[in-house]
């Protein structure tokens, strides 16, 4: 099927098993493109026409991330542990043509949905296995990746088994030396889940003997309470020298106004968010 093809009159469905929740693909009136529904619930924005123009803001930065840490047009290694509608797949293809793929997604429906409705771009190399993120990552062995993306996250309902320090350590230990994991993590306003996995995961990096996490976020929500999501970054990739000009090119891409965090100044800014004891 073709962008071409795909009309609001020709909305695709599907019923999730896991979640018992509706999935729709629609029309996009405001950006343009197609969005994934879940529930009701925006949940990913796909451009067929251009696939490197991403909509939702923590998606924007993690390309942002992997535009850096790489050279330009050099394929990667990456997993998906959570992809929506494949808007970072579709990325990835585009910007770094050949690059193997792996996707973790616990809706059996979800994939077929999507790739149906939404092709993916020609040549992609893209597997998928269906199943518990924790649960198929173990299955890999000791195979490794380049970048590593976490998009499980939701709050205070997210699976307990997944927001741990040693889930955080397996998916550490499915990167090269040199690698890099994103996690995405959506939060209301008080912002304690985002606060309670920056400590698991800084705890993960620590027993690594890895520099620590990084955040990219909107600066707003570092001031002021909001619902929103943070990008968290961990991985031996942020050891290198580069890192500072990582940093402000991150910080110059936004979305804007941008923050970008180093392992310190993470720390500090959610130390007494849910856990009022100094470290």
């Amino acid at each position: 099927m073709t962008a071409s093809e795909l009309t609001p009159g020709s909305q695709r469905s599907a019923q999730l098993s896991f979640s018992d929740q509706p999935a729709w693909i629609i029309k996009d009136e405001v950006d343009g493109g197609w969005v994934l529904q879940i529930g009701g619930v925006e949940q990913s924005h796909v451009d067929l026409a251009d696939p490197t123009h991403i909509v939702h803001e923590y998606l924007r930065r993690m390309a942002n991330v992997l535009d850096q840490a790489w050279p330009p047009g050099k394929p990667i290694r990456i997993a998906h542990l959570g992809a929506g509608a494949l808007t970072l797949a579709r990325y990835v293809q585009a910007t770094r043509p050949g690059s193997p793929q792996l996707v973790i997604e616990i809706e059996r429906e979800l994939p077929t949905l999507v790739t149906t409705a939404l092709p993916m771009p020609p040549g992609t190399e893209l597997t998928v296995m269906i199943g518990d993120a924790r649960e198929e990552l173990a299955e890999l062995g000791d195979r490794r990746f380049d970048a590593l993306v976490i998009d499980v996250f939701s709050g205070e309902s997210s699976p307990a088994h997944l927001a741990a320090k040693d889930f955080y350590l397996e998916a550490l230990d499915h990167l090269e030396a040199d690698g890099m994991l994103l996690v995405n993590i959506g939060d209301d306003a008080g912002q304690r889940f985002v606060a309670q996995q920056v400590r698991e995961l800084e705890n993960a990096t620590s027993e690594r003997g890895l520099s620590g996490v990084w955040t990219l976020t909107h600066a707003s929500l570092l001031t002021r309470p909001a619902d929103g999501n943070m990008v968290l970054l961990a991985g031996g990739a942020l050891s290198s020298p580069d890192v500072e000009t990582w940093r402000s090119a991150w910080k110059r891409e936004g979305p804007h106004p941008a923050a970008v965090l180093d392992p310190a100044e993470t720390i500090e800014a959610f130390r007494s968010i849910g856990h009022p004891q100094s470290r």
